[in-house]
Order: structure tokens, then C-alpha cells, then sequence
């Protein structure tokens, strides 16, 4: 008796080791606000319109208006956190004829705000939301275009995941950010990619979000739980040495964007069990396009968040009443409740991924013809250990895992046959926070 009882407590103690979480967690969840988050896109609502060619000069109508009042909040924040943010406009000139939608030149504004990290400032971790609106033509830019869903949701839900993280100091540097242009032609996200990579900014992703105000789809479907997160499965810009190698060691869905998007998925049921996160294994909805985008073109990891439940009346639609239905996206069919809950997805995961040590690079796999999977890896500095992860090779997630110690980078998982699954690692900080699974890129030749 003595004996079963022992055995059960060390289950139990593995199984309390397995699950630690960090409190200030619990904490960020806790403090965000409805009150603001609606206070916040009624606010971008009564500025009427933001289409990017909209006014700039009013102070109450139009894009510049909005952006300006962004800007002044990110300021407010960084004034509240003794000067935490560094908040500034990164923008670009577009020239009328780059697209059909760009009807005129226009300076294509982005509002930035940077929380620096203390250990490692030049990794940084991006939440962005969208300025811009439009109606049902897309280059009306004069007419009432609200956008309370499309997309002041993702901006108020960025401008709040500032002021919690604010309060807190983290390893990563986060940046908040307000993009415009991307109902043009994702043209803000292009215009900070490129800066990012003229700053050598070491991205280790971009969770943006467009659209999570919406539980009731044009289905009929009502649903305040559900989220789907878009990834991409492999790099455009991969090699093609790299495309060849993959079709006989596999990673067909490991790139680096899917990798950040099964990070999501863990820390959200890990810390809102509540929440059901659904990761689409597609760049973005059918034939259609998001602010990650041009993040991706460029070789960064970049992932869409957003309601599960989409209603087209609602969208790039004229503000109207037509056969009985509503069309429009006002501010009456948000449900702020809901956009705190995906506000606490993005506010949990930026700080999880600047709470964590950089993923391991270098990562080699080997076994072949062996009842055995052999990983190798280089060493991370300043972590408490590793852990190899692997899953059935048709499992969306990372379902088994092994912890190692900080004084091994190569192990071998014996009695695991090589060709049955897909392998990772991830390094894992003194505090407990893991890094993003780096899929094996290398091979271990005998």
C-alpha cells in the first residue's frame, strides 16, 4: 500500500512540474479591460472614416485624425510606464497608379510603439492591429466607412495589450503597431517589413490581428469561444535546396509562421483552457489577404488571429438597410467581450514569447534505419534546459515531450522509430517560458 502510495505521488509530482504556469499570466488576463477596449473603438468609430486616402488634415474626421489620437494613446501609455515606449510614425510615400486603389499619392503611415527588452532588445515580438476602413467600393474614401469590427477591434485590442505589458519587463522587445494602407494593397506592412529589415530587427514573429469583434456569422452561427489562427506552412523564401530536402525528410507543414501558430494554440489552453483556438492550415482566408502577409514575403513568421464566425453584411459594405438586412460595420454588432478575450490571446503569448530565450538553432535529426531518434542542437546561453518535442506526423500540435538539461544539446529518444514522427526543439528559460519549436534543418550523417 505503502508503495502505490509513493507511486502516486511521484505522478503527481511530475504531473504538477508538467503543468506550471506563470501566475503574472492570470494577472494580464485579469486586468484587461472591456471598458476600454470599447471606449477605445468607439473613439476610432466617430472619426467616420479612415480609408487610407481619406482626410488628413481634420482633427475630428478621416485617417490622419485617427492615427494621430493612436499615437497620442501609445504616448500616454509610455508617460504611464516612465517613458517604457519609444512611440514614433514610420511611413512611406505611395505614388498614385501602384495598384487600382491608390487613386492619388499618399503617405502610408504606421504608428509604432516599442517596449525594449532588457536581455535581448534586437529580438522583437510584433502585435499588430489595422488603422485603415472602407466601404463596399474601395476607393470611396469619402463616404462613412465606421470599420468597428474591420478593424478597429485589432487596434483597440493592440493599443490595451500596451497598456498591460507596459506595466511589466521582459527579456524580448514588443512592439505594438497600428498599420495603414491594408485594405489598398497591405501596403503598411510592406512599408515595416522593409524597416524592419534595414534595422536588422531579429523578428521572432507577428501576430496580427484583423478582425475579432464578431460571434455571429452570416451563418447564423454564435460562438464566443472560437478563434482561428491563419499560418502559412513553409517560407516563400526558402531555398531551393530546401524545397528538395523537405520532400524526403517531410516539414511540408513545420515553417516557421506554422511553429509560432502552434505556440499559440499552447499557451491559449494552457492559460484559457475556456478558449477553443483553431489553427487553419492556410495563409489566410480563400483568395484573401492579411497584414502578416507581407511579414511572410520577407521571410519573417507571421500569423493572422481572428474571430472564427465572419459576417460578409458586415464587411466592405455600404451602410445600408436592404431586404430587411442590416449592411454595415458599425459599432453595434461588436462584441467587446469577445475582442477582450482574443486581447488576452495576443496580451499572454507576447508576453510568454518575451519572457523566453531564443530557439535553438542549428537543429539536426538522425536515426535513420534505427529504433531510435537522435537530435542535436546548438547550445542556447543563459537557459535552464531543452525540450525535444515530437508528434504523430498527421497531429496538428506538439503532443509528447522530453526535458533535458542545459548541459546537453544532442540526445537520443530511444525506442522511437524516426519515420513515424516529426521532432522539434525548444530551449527553456530559468523562468520557466519556452521558446518557439525550432524544426530540425540539418541532417546527422553516421
Amino acid at each position: 500500500m505503502k508503495k502505490i502510495f509513493f507511486f502516486l505521488c511521484c505522478l503527481l509530482s511530475i504531473a504538477v512540474l508538467q503543468a506550471q504556469t506563470d501566475t503574472k499570466m492570470y494577472d494580464i488576463i485579469n486586468t484587461i479591460s472591456t471598458n476600454r477596449i470599447k471606449a477605445d473603438i468607439t473613439t476610432l468609430v466617430n472619426f467616420g472614416t479612415r480609408h487610407t486616402l481619406s482626410d488628413t488634415l481634420s482633427n475630428t474626421r478621416g485617417i490622419g485624425a485617427a492615427r494621430r489620437w493612436i499615437k497620442y494613446e501609445l504616448e500616454t501609455i509610455s508617460k504611464d510606464c516612465n517613458n517604457c515606449l519609444t512611440v514614433f510614425n514610420q511611413k512611406d510615400l505611395v505614388k498614385k497608379g501602384a495598384n487600382k486603389r491608390i487613386t492619388k499619392d499618399v503617405w502610408v503611415v504606421n504608428v509604432v510603439a516599442i517596449q525594449k527588452g532588457t536581455k535581448n532588445p534586437n529580438n522583437y515580438i510584433i502585435m499588430s492591429g489595422d488603422i485603415d476602413s472602407r466601404i463596399t467600393d474601395p476607393n470611396n474614401y469619402t463616404d462613412d466607412a465606421p470599420g468597428a469590427n474591420d478593424n478597429a477591434s485589432g487596434i483597440a485590442g493592440t493599443i490595451e495589450a500596451a497598456r498591460i505589458l507596459s506595466k511589466y519587463k521582459f527579456d524580448n522587445s514588443i512592439v505594438y503597431v497600428g498599420l495603414s494602407g491594408e485594405e489598398q494593397g497591405l501596403f503598411g506592412g510592406k512599408g515595416l517589413a522593409n524597416y524592419a529589415k534595414n534595422k536588422n530587427w531579429n523578428i521572432i514573429g507577428v501576430i496580427n490581428n484583423d478582425m475579432i469583434g464578431n460571434i455571429k456569422g452570416v451563418d447564423g452561427v454564435i460562438d464566443n469561444r472560437t478563434f482561428r489562427i491563419f499560418s502559412e506552412p513553409t517560407p516563400t523564401t526558402e531555398t531551393e535546396q530546401q524545397r528538395k530536402a523537405r520532400r524526403f525528410y517531410g516539414g511540408e507543414v513545420d515553417g516557421i509562421s506554422r511553429q509560432l501558430a502552434r505556440y499559440v494554440y499552447k499557451t491559449t489552453k494552457t492559460y484559457m483552457p475556456e478558449m477553443n483556438p483553431k489553427m487553419i492550415y492556410r495563409l489566410d482566408r480563400f483568395g484573401r489577404g492579411g497584414h502578416h502577409r507581407p511579414f511572410n514575403d520577407a521571410g519573417f513568421s507571421g500569423i493572422r488571429i481572428m474571430e472564427a464566425h465572419e459576417n460578409y453584411t458586415q464587411q466592405h459594405q455600404n451602410i445600408r438597410i436592404e431586404n430587411g438586412i442590416e449592411y454595415g460595420d458599425r459599432l453595434k454588432f461588436v462584441n467587446f467581450n469577445y475582442v477582450k478575450k482574443l486581447t488576452a490571446v495576443n496580451a499572454i503569448n507576447l508576453a510568454s514569447i518575451a519572457s523566453a530565450p531564443p530557439s535553438p538553432k542549428n537543429v539536426a535529426i538522425g536515426g535513420i534505419v534505427e529504433a531510435a531518434a537522435k537530435l542535436k542542437w546548438d547550445k542556447v546561453s543563459n537557459v535552464k534546459g531543452y525540450k525535444i518535442y515530437w508528434r504523430d506526423t498527421t497531429s496538428p500540435t506538439w503532443d509528447n515531450s522530453r526535458y533535458v538539461k542545459n548541459n546537453i544539446n544532442e540526445f537520443t529518444l530511444e525506442g522511437i522509430v524516426l519515420d513515424n514522427y516529426f521532432f522539434g526543439v525548444a530551449a527553456v528559460g530559468e523562468n520557466g517560458h519556452e521558446s518557439i519549436v525550432s524544426f530540425p534543418s540539418k541532417i546527422i550523417r553516421k
